[in-house]
């Protein structure tokens, strides 16, 4: 195998990727990443076993961060970063190793002549292929580190299950403390889980329960980042969003990180350049503070499996702020900018100064130069049901559960992708019975955010909460309507998980869910190929996880 990576919902076959990823990315930046998280988890393993304190790791626990962040799925497909990702690791790693007076793996000692890099990494690849340094290669000891180097399979399994979930957390940690919010408990957590990966002597039954615990603070994770964007941006509200056009230059932006949106916004003010949101980022409309830009038009386009379509119509730059990125085949990357973890061979990337503030007058000027957007789409769609919002008509809402106007709710949460079996998920939501309510966060919305499903004495039938992480949101509704209706269990509430999922985020947001106590959760379009068969059987005799069947015949499930 030149790679093997089985992270997302579209493995190969269903087993994984072998030869190319699915996603876009080489069996070269498949490996480095590789690489690049078996060095987190050697600085995890020596903070751990030297007890470093982790607050005063400072930069360090960033720099982990975003280093998880860069190899979730879609999120940087650019060799040379995450190799300058790799070595700034290995001399961190270095330098708190030689803190600690205990024994350590080899995650945590192996050797690459960096000291000899004077040209630069890939001319030292170069050097050290042709036999002229003792110390291993990048490639060598990246195809030496991946996934398959746990040879037992429900061991391996677990293993991907905890890492796949630190990596969502980790992205959800990276947005809090970009806009200054951060729990060194999160980072320490970090450490201890991939620090566990590492440890030959951690049994199964340790190794699930390590799970569940990911999900624990998987939730914290979430709710800190909820903070974080409520008080910087206000709690979202009812709104309705633009889905058309005006005739401005404008810019793209696509992603998660709304500290790079309000930069954004704060930069285009009173130079003619309107923004439009994308995808994942569509829910920055509904928060009070980001509707006082004029120049904030709406959202355009759908989901991030549609970008190569949608991309060449709206003709402006884009800018990337996190994963999803597809990569494109027809020139467009010129036009594409990445910041954050995010990266893409070709595509300017824009860094943050020391105080974090980002310079975009590189793609301001590229707007004007281009023509506005061509409108796609007219009319508008309704959002903003964080658990703010929710609250406030929670009269409303036990009224209508209480008279039987609203009879269950349908938790259709999670990721869209471009698989045709992801038209299961229109047409469950469309023969849903009308006294029915879908609550939703991530982009899965977008497969039934537009059907014009009405509403029931006022409140809409789709519910969109936001986010993927906003998923946090909906576990909090749940919660309260347990406590308002004096429930013993939150799985005696009249609600049904049938939820989407493509890549890391929504594996967190899954095992945060498992922690809350929910089961029976569906999950499709298909299960994770790196659930092993006897790691699927946990999951499935402890907490009724399932996969999807016809519409008709889980409807019939759901609805008995």
């Amino acid at each position: 195998m030149s790679m093997f990576c089985y992270q997302c919902q579209e493995a190969a076959k269903g087993k994984g990727c072998n030869i190319s990823g699915v996603c876009g990315k080489t069996p070269e930046v498949a490996n480095l990443q590789d690489l690049l998280i078996y060095t987190v988890k050697g600085i995890s393993e020596i903070v751990v076993k030297g007890k470093l304190n982790v607050k005063g790791l400072g930069e360090v626990n960033e720099m982990v961060l975003d280093s998880l962040f860069k190899t979730i799925t879609n999120a940087n497909f650019d060799s040379q970063a995450i190799t300058e990702q790799i070595k700034r690791n290995i001399v961190v790693r270095d330098r708190l190793a030689a803190k600690v007076k205990v024994q350590l793996s080899d995650a945590a000692t192996f050797k690459i002549d960096f000291a000899a890099d004077t040209t630069g990494l890939m001319q030292l690849a170069k050097k050290l292929f042709s036999g002229k340094a003792k110390t291993t290669s990048l490639s060598e000891k990246a195809e030496k580190v991946g996934v398959l180097t746990t040879e037992n399979e429900d061991v391996r399994s677990l293993r991907e299950l905890i890492t796949y979930g630190i990596k969502g957390y980790a992205a959800y940690t990276h947005h809090a403390l970009n806009l200054g919010k951060e729990d060194t408990d999160l980072y320490a957590f970090v450490y201890e889980a991939m620090a566990a990966t590492l440890d030959d002597s951690l049994t199964a039954d340790q190794l699930v329960a390590l799970t569940l615990k990911t999900g624990e603070y998987g939730v914290k994770a979430m709710a800190l980042l909820d903070a974080a964007n409520t008080e910087r941006f206000g709690n979202p509200e009812l709104t309705t969003v633009n889905i058309g056009t005006r005739n401005n230059p404008s810019i793209l932006i696509s992603g998660h990180d709304l500290n790079d949106l309000e930069q954004l916004l704060e930069q285009t003010k009173g130079t003619g350049v309107d923004v439009y949101t994308h995808s994942e980022m569509l829910p920055a409309n509904y928060y009070p503070k980001f509707k006082k830009y004029e120049n904030l038009v709406g959202n355009y386009g759908n989901a991030w499996w549609k970008q190569k379509e949608e991309f060449a119509t709206f003709n402006g730059p884009i800018l990337f702020t996190t994963n999803c990125i597809v990569p494109p085949k027809d020139g467009s990357e010129k036009r594409i900018f990445t910041t954050g973890s995010a990266g893409y061979p070709g595509s300017k990337h824009i860094v943050a100064d020391a105080n974090g503030k980002k310079d975009f007058s590189s793609i301001i000027s590229m707007a004007k130069t281009l023509p506005a957007p061509t409108q796609i789409e007219e009319g508008s769609i309704i959002g903003g049901f964080a658990h703010a919002q929710v609250f406030a008509l929670a009269d409303k809402v036990v009224d209508a559960v209480k008279t039987g106007a609203i009879k269950k709710f349908f938790v259709m949460a999670g990721c869209d992708g471009r698989m045709k079996d992801r038209d299961y998920y229109t047409n469950f939501a469309q023969m849903l019975p009308k006294d029915t309510v879908i609550l939703t966060a991530g982009c899965a919305k977008y497969r039934y955010n537009k059907l014009s499903l009405g509403d029931i004495g006022g409140i809409p039938r789709v519910l969109d909460a936001g986010q993927c992480n906003d998923s946090y949101s909906l576990a909090v509704i749940a919660l309260k309507l347990k406590e308002i209706f004096e429930l013993n269990d939150i799985n005696e509430l009249p609600i049904a998980y049938n939820i989407a999922w493509y890549e890391q985020k929504a594996v967190i947001v899954l095992l945060a869910l498992l922690h809350l106590g929910v089961k029976n959760i569906h999950l499709g379009p298909t299960l994770p190929a790196f659930l092993s068969p006897n790691v699927a059987k946990v999951l499935i005799d402890t907490f009724g996880i399932a996969g999807i069947g016809t519409v008709e015949d889980d409807l019939k499930l759901f609805l008995a």
